[in-house]
Formats: structure tokens, C-alpha cells, sequence
């Protein structure tokens, strides 16, 4: 239930009260709001009694008459107007003309009511009032939203992008002073973990531009038809020498063939995510299974390992932006924390989803489910 408080103000009892016998049983219903609206209402006879009540009752809507005795109706306008009241204040004058309608909404005044007038017209006019009122509280409400998510967003990024370049820095700064001396080979390790780090962020830079414009929907999409196999195959090729490295096998399951009319950027990103998470979050001498079948026109690509695994509740945070398992068993595994958000985002324009299921020190199982058409 939303609650709008109205203050009617005029000297005239009578206008005072056949105001508000018109509104008090007014039920108010405006587009895009679901709560019922009440209407709370409260008089006031003199301009020094509406500044005072003002102050105390902190009406949504005003219904300000503009002769009143000893202070006139837009001294009280002036009075309770300032940029950051939300109040919408309506002038009602029996003294109607387009001088006075323009000096009110000079001086702040939402709207111009001229006496005599319908109950129907005051209601339409306060409708219109509140109408106006709440959709510029929605504004606000959704500007501070989008000023937090902008400020946590800046926040993890910096974060993320604080740690390798400490890092970096740090290694630099022993390069610079020669602390291991001469030899240009006891630098070998640290350069190459400098590397490591460079590539990270420009990981990270890479899938920030990659959710960036599908988020704006500014990524031209080609969808063409493809054998999705083939993207498949250099997605393997791209994660073999890290696969090789600690002895992880990867096996391919499915049919020669499986044509998709899809974007290759996307299901690129798709595969690539998968698979190299699946050979970085693996054990040594562990295994991939990349499996591909098509039903109807249903894809559907599985990928399982025999990693460190998760607990259900690091699963249900996997798919949130700079979302990063972090526990002793991932301390020392490098990423952006975007590649599945991104992979999620991907699925959803093919009217898909992702599936995850996993168990901790025995693998996860990542299944992507995507309409063909």
C-alpha cells in the first residue's frame, strides 16, 4: 500500500472541505504501479499554518490557493520551494489568467487549477500531480542504484587490477636494483610471472569489452551457418599447451558434424571458457570430457573435469560479475572473475542457459544449452 499525503490549503472553509470530500474516497490507480494508493489528507486555512504544516506533515502534493489572508499564495510558494523538495505544489485561484499561471511556475508551482472547477478535474489534476511525483522518485531511485553499481564495479576492478600490478611492480623493482646481481637468468622466474600477470589483465580487459557490448547491445552478431566442430577444435588446440604442461587429457565426444546457425565470436567465447577453466581448475594428470550432441534443435555442449570441485554454495555465486572462487585450492590460479558471466550472457541470446553441477576434490560438470533456432 503506498500512502500520498495531500495538503489542501485555502481560506474558505467550504472550498476546504468540498476538496476534501472529493479526494478522501478517491481511489487513485496509476500505470506501472502495483500498491494501491491512499490518500492521506490534511487542511490548512492560512499561508503561516501550510509552511508550518509543511514542515511537520511533509506533503506529497500541495493544493495551494493563491489569495490568501495576510500572506498570498505564492509567498508561501517561495517560502516552501527549494531544488531539493519533491513536493508538487498546485496553484488554485479563482483569479485565472496566464500571468498568474506563469508566475507560479516560475516560482515552482507544478500545475494551475482555476475555481470553479469539477470534482472530476481536481482529481485528474492531482492524479496528474502524483503521477509526475512518483515517476521522478523512480528516476532518482534508479540513478542511485546505478550510481552504487557503478561505484562496487569500479570497486572490484580495482581490486582485481590492484593485486597483479603490485605484483608486477614488485618484480620490476628487484630487475631495477639488481638484488639477485648480474646474472639476467636469476631474473628468468620473475619475468615470467610478470608475463603471466600481464596477460591476466589484458584477460580481464578482454572480457570487460566482450560484456560491455553485449550488456549495451552495441556487438554486431553474424549468425551464418556454422559446423560448430570446427570451433570446438581450435578452442582445444588453444588450451592443449597448458593441458600438456600437467599432463591433462582432453577427449572430444561427439558427432562429425554439428551445424548451428550461431555467431563464431560467441560460441568461441563459449568453448574457450569452458574448456580452459576446465584444464585450470583440474588436477595434475587429470582429464576433460568435451561432449556435443544436437537433438532436434537443441545444442548441447557438456564439459566435465576431475578438478578441485565446489561446494553448492560457491556454485549458486559462479555466475556473477569479478565472481572468483577463492579458497587455499584456487589461491594461485589466475582470472578475471567474467569469463562465466559472460558465458551466461552468450547463452541467454541463444534462449539458453548453463547447468553446473560439481563436488569438492572430484570435478565439475559445466552443461550449455542453446537453441538452434
Amino acid at each position: 500500500m503506498l500512502t500520498l499525503k495531500i495538503l489542501i490549503v485555502d481560506d474558505e472553509f467550504g472550498m476546504r472541505m468540498g476538496m476534501k470530500k472529493s479526494l478522501q474516497r478517491y481511489k487513485m490507480i496509476l500505470p506501472d504501479v502495483e500498491d494501491e494508493i491512499v490518500l492521506n489528507l490534511e487542511l490548512a486555512e492560512t499561508g503561516e499554518e501550510a509552511i508550518e504544516k509543511v514542515k511537520t506533515f511533509q506533503p506529497d502534493v500541495m493544493l495551494l490557493d493563491y489569495k490568501l489572508p495576510e500572506m498570498s499564495g505564492l509567498e508561501v510558494l517561495d517560502e516552501v520551494s527549494s531544488e531539493d523538495s519533491e513536493m508538487a505544489i498546485i496553484m488554485v485561484t479563482a483569479y485565472a489568467s496566464l500571468e498568474t499561471a506563469v508566475s507560479a511556475i516560475k516560482r515552482g508551482a507544478f500545475d494551475f487549477l482555476a475555481k470553479p472547477f469539477e470534482p472530476a478535474e481536481l482529481r485528474k489534476t492531482v492524479e496528474k500531480a502524483a503521477k509526475n511525483l512518483l515517476l521522478a522518485r523512480q528516476v532518482k531511485k534508479l540513478e542511485e542504484e546505478r550510481k552504487q553499481v557503478r561505484f562496487q564495479f569500479i570497486s572490484v576492478l580495482g581490486h582485481e587490477l590492484k593485486a597483479p600490478i603490485n605484483a608486477v611492480e614488485g618484480y620490476l623493482g628487484i630487475l631495477t636494483d639488481k638484488v639477485l646481481g648480474n646474472d639476467i637468468k636469476s631474473y628468468d622466474e620473475m619475468l615470467d610471472r610478470s608475463m603471466k600477470r600481464i596477460h591476466g589483465m589484458k584477460k580481464m580487459i578482454g572480457d570487460l569489452l566482450d560484456l560491455t557490448r553485449i550488456e549495451s547491445g552495441q556487438k554486431k552478431r553474424e549468425l551464418t551457418e556454422n559446423n560448430i566442430l570446427e570451433i570446438v577444435d581450435l578452442a582445444l588446440e588453444t588450451a592443449e599447451p597448458a593441458a600438456l604442461e600437467r599432463n591433462i587429457t582432453i577427449n572430444l565426444h561427439s558427432e562429425k558434424e554439428l551445424i548451428m546457425n550461431c555467431d563464431t565470436g560467441e560460441i568461441e567465447i563459449i568453448m574457450n571458457n569452458l574448456i580452459s577453466n576446465a584444464v585450470k581448475y583440474n588436477r595434475d594428470d587429470g582429464q576433460v570430457d568435451v561432449t556435443l550432441k544436437k537433438e532436434n534443435n537443441l545444442i548441447t555442449i557438456t564439459v566435465k573435469d576431475t578438478g578441485i570441485g565446489m561446494s553448492k554454495d560457491e556454485c549458486e555465486k559462479l555466475f556473477s560479475e569479478f565472481s572468483r572462487i577463492k579458497n587455499e585450492k584456487t589461491r594461485n590460479i589466475l582470472g578475471s572473475g567474467l569469463g562465466l558471466n559472460i558465458l551466461k550472457k552468450i547463452s541467454g541470446l541463444y534462449k539458453g542457459k548453463v547447468i553446473v553441477e560439481s563436488e569438492p576434490d572430484v570435478g565439475s560438470t559445466f552443461t550449455v544449452l542453446l537453441h538452434t533456432s
